[in-house]
């Protein structure tokens, strides 16, 4: 019903940047929250950076002060900015959403994104 598409990754120096997009289907504002997961071929999918409803923003201590999430309602998409880069934030990238009860609770994701990033 509601799809997420992922744009933005690729190979970047470390200390370099990218910045993720994911695009909705709908209206972000049907979502209570959305977020990035990251998994890299070693390790289980870990959440990476969150927005909730009202604007409140949740990192990982591994990327805190690097990433960035936001929100841009009229565009329906939420950003991921990732700042001073480093050889173990290379994974694949997930967009994710979660339909607000009223809208139905269902969870969605995005297909991934991949972050390389060389030493």
């Amino acid at each position: 019903q509601v799809q997420l598409v992922e744009s933005g990754g690729g190979l970047v120096q470390a200390g370099g940047s990218l910045r993720l997009s994911c695009a909705a289907s709908r209206s972000i504002f049907r979502f209570d929250a959305m977020g990035w997961y990251r998994q890299a071929p070693e390790n289980q999918r870990e959440l990476v950076a969150a927005i909730i409803r009202g604007g409140r923003a949740n990192y990982a201590d591994s990327v805190k002060d690097r990433f960035t999430i936001t929100a841009d309602n009229a565009k329906n998409t939420v950003y991921l900015q990732m700042n001073s880069l480093k050889p173990e934030d290379t994974a694949v990238y997930y967009c994710n959403a979660q339909d607000a009860v009223a809208f139905g609770g269902r969870e969605h994701w995005g297909q991934g994104a991949q972050v390389t990033v060389s030493s």
